[in-house]
């Protein structure tokens, strides 16, 4: 597997083979995750034009729990915030013979634009509004562990739909095994194209409509930052669209919530819930370092 730059052309064998290979490096319970030497040796660069405290980090834990060697590189206090070209900072990169470049990038497309120009492997932590393939890839470990399979399950996928990478990738990879997706925000975040991203996708305005009998709740963040329209007046969100207790009652008896994090407690979830015996939403962000540990064996030593 040469790089990872989205969900939407990864085989369904290339993902299973991935989600496989994170389960043995998922830690025993009350045990510390152990050290490898798989990737002694490679060096792995990563390259974070956007604020990320959890992916960027989560990345580094396992590109050093394999043995690799780790250079986080802060861009804004980096050569191209005093003007250079994203192709002229890849090519410097590049002349420094890393084994692997991790990238986040406003930019949708930006980590396959750089992939036609460099030969070194680029895994995308996240493009713009496009995709974040890692985090489809950990929530779907997460949904292994609690309920066995993916096969045969509804999930709902609630909140900003439209600006949302985590959305998109998770309807690409869920869609690969069957899943029935309901995608449900306010109209003016749920794009009526999104409904036409895989055959089991239904949208919905209501939200109760959207939770009956779902297997997976995934709430969204509401990416203020992305929105060029007028915030939602104060309340008015957690309202219509944010997740409580009453909600969760409508959904199957053994449901679990999931949320990509960082969380906003009291506008998309509540607090009663995201500490709740449904909550993976902890279990979401330690399958992370694990699965993020598979994709970059794969990448890097096959």
């Amino acid at each position: 597997m040469h790089g990872l730059l989205d969900i939407e052309s990864l085989p369904r064998p290339e993902i299973e083979a991935i989600l496989a290979r994170s389960k043995d490096f998922q830690p025993a319970p009350k045990q510390p995750f152990q050290r490898f030497t798989t990737l002694q040796n490679r060096t792995v660069v990563n390259l974070f034009f956007e604020s990320s405290t959890r992916t960027r980090t989560s990345f580094e834990i396992a590109a050093r729990r394999l043995g690799a060697e780790v250079l986080s590189i802060a861009v804004a206090a980096s050569s191209v915030s005093k003007g250079e070209s994203l192709v002229d900072t890849l090519n410097t990169l590049g002349a420094m013979r890393p084994d692997a470049i991790v990238m986040r990038h406003a930019a949708s497309g930006a980590p396959h634009f750089l992939s036609r120009y460099l030969p070194i492997p680029i895994v995308n932590a996240g493009d713009g509004t496009h995709e974040h393939p890692t985090q489809a890839l950990l929530d779907a470990r997460t949904i292994l562990d609690r309920r066995g399979t993916l096969e045969k399950l509804r999930v709902a996928i609630i909140g900003d739909i439209a600006h949302s990478r985590v959305a998109r990738s998770n309807i690409f990879l869920l869609s690969k095994f069957g899943v029935e997706v309901v995608l449900c925000g306010p109209a003016s975040l749920l794009p009526r194209e999104m409904g036409k991203m895989a055959p089991r996708v239904e949208l919905t305005t209501d939200m109760e409509t959207a939770i009956r009998d779902v297997d997976v709740i995934m709430m969204l963040r509401v990416q203020l930052e992305r929105q060029h329209e007028a915030a939602f007046p104060e309340g008015e969100y957690f309202r219509f669209y944010g997740l409580r207790p009453e909600h969760v009652e409508r959904a199957k008896p053994d449901v679990i919530v999931m949320h990509p994090g960082p969380i906003n407690r009291g506008q998309e979830i509540s607090s009663e819930v995201a500490d709740s015996q449904r909550s993976a939403i902890l279990n979401q962000v330690e399958n992370g370092v694990a699965v993020r540990m598979a994709v970059l064996e794969r990448v890097l030593a096959g």
